[in-house]
């Protein structure tokens, strides 16, 4: 069995394992990084968080996701609104997970 773990960073939750290559929100790093908000290890469960467990990831680029359209319409109205956002997202390769 592959050992997994989950963290949290920018309010969302991941799963990953080592060699995982993971889009999070944005994050102001270059090189190495590493997330302490461990959530759960292979079997250990934290209350909330896991002892001395520890996630360490790759920066591998920074970029941004792919578009998401918000349209918006009243109906009879004559009423349409199109929008386009692009969310900055943080491209991570899990090196190691420290438990």
């Amino acid at each position: 069995m592959a050992t997994f773990a989950i963290f949290q960073t920018g309010g969302k939750q991941y799963r990953v394992s080592e060699g995982d290559i993971v889009k999070v929100e944005k994050l102001n790093a270059t090189g190495e990084v590493s997330f302490d908000q461990v959530l759960m290890v292979a079997d250990k469960v934290g209350n909330p968080f896991v002892e001395g467990a520890k996630v360490v990831a790759e920066v591998v680029e920074q970029t941004r996701d792919d578009k998401v359209l918000v349209f918006k319409k009243k109906r009879r109205q004559n009423y349409r609104r199109t929008a386009g956002h692009r969310q900055f997202i943080t491209v991570l390769k899990i090196k190691s997970i420290k438990a």
